[in-house]
């Protein structure tokens, strides 16, 4: 290509990129709003802390305690749980029904998120609070928090009463439910 062609049309090829219409600014994608903009949900609850006592499910040997209080913006929970997959990440999430009857934790119901309301739609929120990790022994040494939850009060984003559910670890991905306890809150 000539120079001369070259310095005529590189101006014109600038300036029709420069009004090409800028591409809208996305919003971040997020599982759920959070509890303040969710309407319903409280920021408080009444109980001033809670327990669950996590038995083996699904033929697991998995079992331990943690204890549950309120935190900044939700609830923190720790404790100890073994019997896990040595070096392996687990889940320990919050489930809709304070129900542990099952063999296999099932009747626990689904995954319950505390930050997205009365309408779960079947959607299980990302992030990282609800993995726990064992150590060599099989042993998670617990301390998270739940983002959105509430003890006590009967709020929708409430988690007194519902199960809090240990997932079986498997490469690349959670199985089964290995234990399960009810959360008790104290008043």
């Amino acid at each position: 290509m000539d120079r001369s062609l070259f310095a005529l049309l590189l101006p014109l090829a600038l300036a029709a990129c420069a009004s090409a219409p800028r591409p809208a600014a996305q919003p971040p994608v997020s599982a759920a709003p959070p509890a303040a903009q969710v309407p319903g949900l409280a920021t408080v609850g009444t109980a001033r802390e809670a327990s669950a006592v996590l038995a083996s499910a699904s033929g697991s040997l998995v079992s331990g305690r943690v204890r549950l209080e309120p935190a900044e913006g939700g609830v923190r929970v720790t404790g100890e749980i073994g019997g896990l997959v040595r070096n392996g990440a687990h889940g320990l999430q919050v489930h809709e029904r304070g129900d542990c009857s099952a063999a296999d934790a099932a009747s626990a119901g689904p995954y319950f998120d505390p930050a997205a309301g009365p309408d779960q739609g079947g959607v299980v929120v990302g992030g990282n609070y609800d993995r726990i990790v064992a150590d060599g022994e099989g042993v998670a040494r617990v301390d998270m928090r739940i983002p959105g939850a509430v003890l006590g009060g009967g709020a929708p984003n409430d988690i007194a009463d519902r199960a809090l559910v240990v997932m079986g670890a498997t490469p690349g991905s959670f199985s089964a439910r290995v234990a399960c306890g009810v959360v008790n809150a104290a008043y």
